[in-house]
């Protein structure tokens, strides 16, 4: 391939990734995968998913072949695509030695090179997010080009380490102090590609960059400010909040690997009468459409996830993956969207989808619940329930709010005030929580079409900051 010249400036490494390496976004997860071009028409695919849409048609747009998969861990959040790869493309799928997969693959430990053509892979163990975690430094001769960081030192933060339990929290923390030292003693210049990002329940903080620089790292972010090792720990435990209970699941699933796919996943149509005996059966019925479709009639017992970004994320935290799945559609929804985003975190057992939606479950002769769905003019007078994640509900609330994020809310439906508004910071989550609530046998539940700010305008209050009146 065509080397470049041994500047260390800032600028030919931006110049080496705008022209070599493309950024595969998931906006749901929160995460990047990167789609690396060697020069001679090959590829690495580093920490892609399962759903290999985008790889796919970036790979095909530069008429690459992915000839390597590198994985820089073993992924809590979503199944790696590494597998799939290594069947579809021949690719050589890179990862740690520690991890123990179960398939074939290049196991590597600390220092160890892969040579890409012209370019080279170097292994650094960056425990701490998990054991067996691997930094991938790639190197132009010797120059540092950039780190491929995973989940270790990720854009003003670091990936949380506390996925393998609290018992363990505390040591992974001090080895994540540790590696992201390691990390940060790379010249400033060398370009930092993390996987997770905003919007990552792996612990990003809220921002619009999804990479950064060495330098840009020292200088901003708040982790590498602590002055010693024991407020490093203190401060990362603190940001930690809740995470997807599927998350407990997936990184031994891709430690055996995911299974390989022969064929696309398709979501056949279902009668109501069959939709009726899956739920007889114990299956669920998940319905995708828009909150305020699902407000005006909707199947009783149903789960409202709407589909968009997040929808796996909520699947996967309030769904098991052991019973069938049924999902009412609207029109015009995207079913591949359903079908991808469930198998990028292990949910196959799609039985379908119903025919004919409500329209068709009506004229079997079934019934439906409604759920107001309300400006924030009208809620007055309910209790409020707010279902965000808590540091949403630190940073300003409706005072007087009672706080029970939506991933425990099925737990602690007990705990909700009757006849509640139920708010988020738009209405889906809410209209979710709705559903939960509707299933465990709460009446006269409201959501609120709209946020905190929007009601607390229309009441005349002002939104509180803090965790006062909380209960979760």
């Amino acid at each position: 391939m065509t080397t470049h010249p041994r500047s260390e400036s800032l600028e030919d490494a931006v110049g080496f990734a705008d022209d070599h390496l493309i950024p595969l976004v998931d906006e749901g997860l929160g995460n990047s995968a990167y789609l690396l071009a060697l020069g001679d028409g090959r590829a690495l695919a580093v920490d892609v998913s399962r759903d290999l849409r985008a790889l796919r048609a970036a790979a095909e747009r530069r008429g690459l072949h992915v000839a390597f998969a590198a994985d820089t861990h073993l992924h809590a959040d979503f199944l790696s695509g590494a597998v799939q790869l290594g069947h579809d493309t021949g690719a050589t799928v890179l990862a740690s030695a520690a991890g123990r997969r179960a398939f074939a693959h290049r196991g590597l430990v600390d220092g160890d090179e892969v040579d890409l053509g012209g370019l080279t892979l170097r292994a650094l163990a960056t425990p701490g997010h998990t054991d067996e975690h691997l930094s991938f430094l790639l190197l132009d001769g010797s120059r540092e080009l950039g780190v491929f960081t995973g989940g270790s030192l990720i854009v003003n933060s670091a990936a949380r380490t506390d996925l393998l339990g609290p018992e363990r929290t505390e040591e992974l923390a001090r080895a994540q102090y540790h590696s992201l030292k390691r990390l940060t003693a790379l010249p400033d210049e060398t370009a930092v590609w993390p996987t997770h990002g905003t919007g990552s329940f792996c612990s990003a903080p809220p921002g619009t960059e999804r990479t950064t620089t060495i330098g840009a790292q020292q200088r901003a972010n708040p982790l590498l400010g602590a002055p010693d090792e024991d407020t490093f720990v203190a401060q990362l435990i603190a940001s930690l909040g809740s995470y997807p209970a599927y998350f407990d699941r997936l990184g031994e699933l891709n430690r055996r690997g995911p299974a390989v796919l022969t064929a696309q996943p398709l979501l056949p149509t279902l009668s109501a009468q069959q939709v009726r005996a899956l739920t007889a059966d114990g299956g669920h019925v998940v319905d995708v459409r828009p909150a305020a479709d699902y407000a005006a009639g909707h199947i009783p017992g149903s789960l409202s996830v709407p589909l968009r970004e997040q929808f796996a994320t909520w699947l996967g935290w309030l769904l098991p993956d052991t019973v069938p799945l049924a999902f009412v559609t609207g029109v015009d929804q995207d079913l591949s969207e359903i079908v991808w985003q469930a198998y990028k975190i292990g949910y196959e057992r799609l039985t379908g989808r119903l025919a004919g939606g409500m329209t068709a479950w009506l004229a079997d002769g079934n019934t439906q619940t409604t759920t107001a769905f309300v400006t924030a003019d009208r809620a007055a007078g309910r209790p409020y329930l707010d279902v965000r994640q808590e540091a949403e509900f630190a940073s300003g609330h409706v005072p007087g709010a009672v706080h029970i994020e939506l991933g425990g809310l099925a737990a602690a439906a007990g705990d909700a005030p009757h006849g509640p508004v139920v708010a988020c910071g738009h209405g889906e989550r809410a209209m979710t929580a709705a559903s939960l609530l509707e299933r465990a046998g709460h009446r006269d539940v409201a959501v609120l079409d709209g946020g905190p700010a929007d009601y607390a305008a229309a009441q005349g209050q002002r939104l509180v900051e803090g965790a006062e009146g909380t209960r979760s």
